[in-house]
């Protein structure tokens, strides 16, 4: 089993900048891909952005790109996404997620962490 539990979330202004954690335990040797997916009130869960356990490669929604970046960190079994130039569409909660096999579908999932951005 892998345990996922996301921080950072809170209240800021549009233009402003915040950066999530994701903290991982557990088998995280079996992980092959995290990411980060958001849902707002009344809209079905999105992707917002994944990177492989090499940090090699990375992935973003067309929303995002430019404004946030994802990294990790092995050794501290971390997975950060740091936002820039918020936006009040950026509102939402904010999932971490693990897949432990390539181009299926992700294994594990957070608790969420709740973004606003106000305008």
């Amino acid at each position: 089993q892998v345990q996922l539990v996301e921080s950072g979330g809170g209240l800021v202004q549009a233009g402003d900048s915040l950066t999530l954690s994701c903290a991982v335990s557990g088998r995280t040797y079996n992980i092959y891909m995290m990411g980060w997916f958001r849902q707002a009130p009344g809209t079905e869960r999105e992707f917002v952005a994944s990177i492989t356990r090499s940090g090699g490669t990375t992935g973003y929604a067309d929303s995002v790109k430019g404004r946030f970046t994802i990294s990790r960190d092995n050794d501290e079994n971390t997975v950060n996404l740091q936002m820039n130039n918020l936006e009040p569409d950026d509102t939402a909660v904010y999932y971490c997620a693990a897949q432990s096999i390539p181009g299926r579908n992700y294994d594990y999932w957070g608790q969420g962490t709740q973004v606003t951005v106000s305008s």
